[in-house]
């Protein structure tokens, strides 16, 4: 009887680390499958074209700062841009942040080495302090851009009511 569980304790025992190998060898293996998917992964990439051409967006400044400006002041603001790449830059969607913003786009695509500007246009009604932004969809490889605006609008002073009348005249 004292052998027989000896035995069993022995066998118990062997199960118990032929789990624990059974586990380890599973790690191993999934480590390296991993490891080999990811070197193909890389392999991969190496080999595909790398896209240096194309147009490219270069903008003189992408914030423009209103100021403090009175209500119903000069509503526009121009961002100058360049396409420094080798192929045409189209523009095919500009949007404001709100209807309080509206870009307008060149309509034809700009060529290599021209330049152009965007207008944006903002509500100058409303008073307070704006950030907005006018994002661009464009064919460059870095698109989107963002571009932003921003300031505040103040009341316009109060005018003078004009001269007070006198009582007088000239002679008192």
């Amino acid at each position: 009887m004292r052998h027989k569980i000896v035995f069993l304790l022995l066998v118990k025992t062997y199960k118990q680390e032929i789990y624990t190998m059974k586990k380890l060898f599973s790690a191993f293996t999934f480590m390296l499958l991993f490891a080999a998917l990811g070197q193909a992964q890389t392999e991969a990439t190496a080999d595909q074209p790398v896209n240096e051409g194309g147009p490219i967006i270069s903008f003189e400044v992408t914030e423009i700062d209103y100021g403090v400006i009175e209500q119903n002041a000069d509503p526009y603001r121009y961002f100058n841009f360049s396409n420094t790449g080798d192929e045409p830059l189209i523009i095919s969607n500009a949007k404001g942040s709100c209807g309080c913003t509206v870009p307008k786009t060149p309509e034809a695509p700009v060529l290599p080495g021209e330049s152009a500007q965007i207008e944006v246009r903002y509500d100058t009604k409303r008073l307070g302090r704006f950030t907005k932004t006018v994002t661009l969809t464009t064919n460059a490889v870095d698109s989107p851009h963002v571009l932003r605006i921003k300031g505040e609008v103040i009341a316009p002073a109060a005018e003078p009511e004009g001269v007070p009348a006198s009582t007088g005249g000239f002679s008192n």
